[in-house]
């Protein structure tokens, strides 16, 4: 159990740092998992998860930023496998960042009944960035009245694309009273042999992204859970803090049916606020936020931010009920 309380301790000390505003992130970070963690893969109820996100924003400030993702992860026994796919697009060069990953993670029960339970993961990805000089501007094609497209820009481009692989390590851990009374917290670094991923001959390291998260669910009454959250993310010199919570109202739920809606609120340190709504059904899970932005980019955005979609499906194969015996009758 000492084990445990220190590492609580250096979740809530990654918790406990002064935020600043992120221009990349998600919002709906409690269902993009695999992003958040490598121990995530393999962490749900079922055999086979599928996740997707999408995210628009800036769209009142400038070419919206659009960003993308897809997962899929699995579980077998106690051992966990996802991929997460990546696809962002930002500014008039449309810069891409494409990556892809592979995330394993392993289960290590603490007691018997399951109640505590220790995740690591591991995490392997593939990044590569683009950006398309043509889409540019420069002063050069300007000829003293207008703007001329085909005056050279005088440029002298190196490389117009980046490639690099890059490795991470998340731990979590759950403690699971029961269904509607839990606490998973979690801590992980992406990025730690901080690949080169400048277009140029200068060397510049990929940031290592370090992400600290408590969760919690908790029943009010036998309608009504409260499901808050915090979450930490650091890169480089960016900071970002979101803290909130959901309400989760159950209006269906029994063994063969099940339907619950979510409604939430959070706030990211100094940059924005956003709202979020959410439903289950059986084994599908359909969200949607919406940012209000109130950082100093007011006088262009007039405090709008960007949507946000995510849905989630889980798999469960059937398992026939094992048979240790069978009771012959008498005439056979």
């Amino acid at each position: 159990m000492n084990f445990i309380k220190l590492y609580l301790i250096i979740v809530l000390l990654g918790l406990c740092k002064i935020s600043l505003s992120q221009d990349v992130h998600w919002s709906q970070f409690n269902d993009n998992q695999l992003f958040q963690n490598p121990a995530h893969a393999g962490h749900f109820n079922g055999d086979y998860r599928f996740i997707t996100n999408y995210r628009n924003q800036w769209k009142s400030v400038t070419i919206p930023f659009s960003t993308f993702s897809a997962s899929m992860d699995m579980r077998k026994n106690n051992f966990g496998v996802g991929v997460l796919f990546f696809h962002d697009q930002a500014g008039d060069g449309k810069f891409k960042t494409i990556e892809a990953q592979v995330n394993l993670s392993y289960q290590l029960n603490l007691v018997k009944d399951s109640s505590h339970v220790l995740r690591f993961g591991l995490n392997a990805g593939l990044n590569h960035r683009q950006l398309n000089w043509n889409k540019l501007y420069f002063d050069n094609q300007y000829n003293g009245y207008v703007f001329d497209p085909t005056l050279p820009t005088n440029e002298n481009y190196q490389s117009d694309s980046k490639s690099n692989v890059s490795i991470g390590f998340g731990m979590m851990h759950e403690w699971k009273k029961r269904d509607r009374f839990k606490i998973v917290s979690g801590i992980a670094a992406y990025n730690l042999n901080q690949p080169n991923q400048g277009f140029y001959s200068d060397v510049i390291k990929r940031d290592i992204r370090y992400t600290s998260f408590v969760k919690g669910t908790f029943q009010l009454n036998p309608k009504w859970d409260v499901v808050p959250s915090i979450q930490y993310v650091q890169q480089g010199i960016y900071r970002e803090l979101l803290i909130g919570s959901s309400f989760k109202y159950y209006l269906i739920d029994t063994p063969k049916k099940y339907q619950a809606l979510y409604i939430g609120g959070w706030n990211r340190g100094v940059d924005a606020s956003f709202l979020s709504l959410g439903m289950d059904y059986n084994d599908l899970f359909v969200g949607i936020s919406y940012d209000i932005n109130y950082s100093k980019l007011v006088p262009a955005s007039r405090m709008r931010g960007g949507f946000e979609f995510a849905a989630r499906y889980i798999i469960r194969m059937f398992k026939p009920k094992k048979i240790l015996h069978r009771v012959c009758p008498d005439f056979i």
